[in-house]
């Protein structure tokens, strides 16, 4: 049991740690007590397809981004608590403003945001003011407030032709499905910021070719934010939903899958009687998992429910200049029936 004054020494250290350092009793059941917590405070528990199993399991809801986004809107529970990282939370919190956002470990970021700050790309937009600026999702609340639509995965392709033809378009952040969207679309009038997933950017494609011989019954399909000599080699490119329907129709049974590993766990539930291989890194590490997805755990969710901590909190004028791209992608989204 936690006292009042351990709590407050906790909330002291948050900012340190980047979630509540308590610490939770063994013998409890986090499954019942979490379940428990939902009822009573009307939460609701949104997860990603990359965090582990147990908190998949656990969520009201677990998506893409899209589709997070999409759920993010519409639901009515008083508490969302967002198992993922802090772009996510940030996106709920811009969609719920009098609605409290919770995200288990503050800490749980995302190297592609990382890699577009928004003072620098301030400057670089500042260049080209003609163009209309396209932000994949993953992506800082503030970059968000620079942006005219946001996209996701799932919708970019459909974002991008959305806009007119002669348009010219800035995409940022990531340049890997920056470029895959300019091939699939043919526009040649978009500036493509210099960021990646490093996730993404850790697939071997010798390892991985080495994988496809020794399974040749095996389909290899590949996320987009994923270089272009990965992408090459995959029958099927898509979001991680597009990917989970995917193998789910496939009449193959054997799929080599790159993207983070903790979508394999959806897809073998929905297809037991599948294969799925995670595409191996190009070293001995465990690169193919997001260290910020997996900051996350049950333990860390318990305590944010049980205290309400950590809490997202945004500026106003982040969420009302910020939530206009947000918007102007989930009516693009609707129209196109994503």
């Amino acid at each position: 049991m936690t006292t009042a004054s351990q709590l407050e020494l906790a909330k002291r250290d948050l900012n340190k740690h980047g979630f509540l350092p308590l610490e939770v009793d063994p013998t409890i059941d986090l499954v019942a007590e979490i379940n428990r917590l939902k009822k009573e405070k009307n939460a609701v528990i949104l997860a990603h397809y990359y965090q582990e199993s147990e908190i998949q399991d656990i969520a009201d809801y677990i998506g893409d981004s899209l589709g997070l986004s999409q759920e993010a809107a519409r639901t009515d529970a008083d508490i969302i608590v967002f198992a993922g990282v802090h772009f996510m939370a940030e996106t709920a919190k811009m969609l719920n403003p009098q609605k409290k956002v919770l995200l288990p470990d503050l800490k749980a970021g995302c190297s592609l945001s990382d890699s577009c700050p928004p003072a620098v790309f301030r400057k670089y937009k500042e260049k080209y003011p003609d163009h209309v600026v396209v932000s994949y999702i993953n992506c800082s609340a503030e970059l968000k407030t620079l942006t005219d639509i946001c996209c996701t995965s799932t919708n970019a392709e459909a974002i991008i032709r959305s806009i007119p033809e002669d348009q010219p378009i800035i995409f940022a952040p990531d340049r890997n499905l920056g470029a895959y969207l300019q091939k699939i679309t043919g526009r040649e009038n978009m500036k493509i910021w210099n960021g990646a997933c490093m996730v993404h950017e850790i697939f071997s494609h010798e390892k991985i070719t080495k994988l496809m011989l020794k399974h040749p019954e095996a389909d290899f399909i590949a996320h987009p934010e994923c270089e272009a000599h990965i992408l090459e080699k995959a029958v099927y490119i898509g979001s991680t939903s597009g990917m989970i329907r995917y193998t789910e129709e496939s009449e193959k049974d054997t799929f080599i899958v790159a993207t983070e590993a903790g979508i394999l766990h959806e897809m073998q539930k929905r297809s037991p009687n599948k294969i799925f291989i995670p595409a191996p890194p190009n070293n001995t590490c465990a690169c193919n998992e997001c260290p910020h997805m997996k900051r996350n755990t049950m333990e860390k969710l318990y305590l944010a429910m049980e205290h309400e901590l950590p809490e997202i909190h945004l500026e106003d004028w982040i969420i009302k200049e910020g939530v206009k791209s947000i918007d102007k992608m989930l009516d693009v989204s609707a129209k196109a029936g994503l």
